[in-house]
């Protein structure tokens, strides 16, 4: 990876991460998920940071998901589950963050990216902002039973099938509405607005904040040791799953057969 495609920068007591791919909308490649992981030890390794802000270069999109041109050698079941635990690792690592963690959103935040700005404590975003994971119209994939479990945590049974089964991509003041945003504000303010609450949060005591961040960890943590191996092998072995990618990649629309 070029070093320049994540950035990583200190403002006093602020750690601010930049995802840094704006000519492909940010979208992530492996070496981003391996530095996104090392920048999360460097931020729990460096006791002068308080809180960290994640937010996409380019002002068109936090995250527009993994690269899938990478998704061209997959093969089969293995090859699915290999990425999910993948990805796992890098939204695992942010969620564990002990320290709060802000998501500045402007533009889409879309599969991935959406599964990184979910968890995120918080998640600012512009009135561009676009989230959703539309894997159901697009790649014919599915989701990792941790990630389900992140949407049921914001959204309930209900709006998380609807988000998944529509593929839907919410709108900034729909997102707000449903909880996946926090607060909207206008565009090109975002990265302010989340470092103003950023330098709030960061004067409050460090100690409450970091047990409350593990006591709501803890909780969640236990709807998610559930073995998903044989699910995201189904998805990821189908015939429509690579009909999907190579209709995502040469911009046409998939013809899913349940195959």
């Amino acid at each position: 990876m070029a070093e320049s495609e994540l950035l990583f920068d200190r403002e006093g007591a602020l750690a601010i991460v930049t995802l840094n791919r704006p000519q492909a909308l940010n979208a992530l490649t492996w070496a981003m998920y391996d530095s996104l992981i090392e920048v999360c030890e460097r931020v729990d390794n460096d006791p002068e940071i308080r809180v960290m802000i994640l937010q996409g270069a380019g002002g068109k999109a936090f995250a527009a998901g993994t690269d899938i041109s990478q998704f061209q050698n997959f093969t089969g079941a293995d090859d699915g589950i290999a990425y999910e635990r993948r990805l796992e690792a890098a939204t695992g690592r942010l969620e564990a963050v002990a320290k709060p963690t802000i998501a500045a959103i402007e533009g889409y935040a879309v599969g991935a990216g959406a599964a990184l700005a979910i968890v995120c404590d918080l998640r600012y975003g512009g009135a561009s902002a676009k989230i959703g994971i539309p894997v159901a119209r697009t790649l014919g994939n599915c989701l990792s039973i941790a990630n389900y479990a992140r949407l049921l945590d914001l959204l309930g049974p209900s709006r998380t099938k609807e988000l998944i089964y529509r593929a839907r991509l919410c709108d900034a003041e729909s997102a707000e509405a449903v909880g996946l945003l926090n607060e909207v504000v206008p565009d090109g303010e975002v990265f302010d607005h989340a470092k103003k609450v950023a330098l709030e949060i960061s004067a409050h005591a460090p100690i409450t904040l970091e047990v409350t961040k593990a006591a709501i960890g803890r909780i969640q943590a236990q709807r998610r040791a559930i073995d998903d191996r044989d699910l995201i092998g189904r998805a990821y072995g189908s015939e429509d799953f690579r009909q999907g990618v190579s209709s995502f990649l040469n911009r046409r629309k998939p013809v899913f057969k349940g195959d």
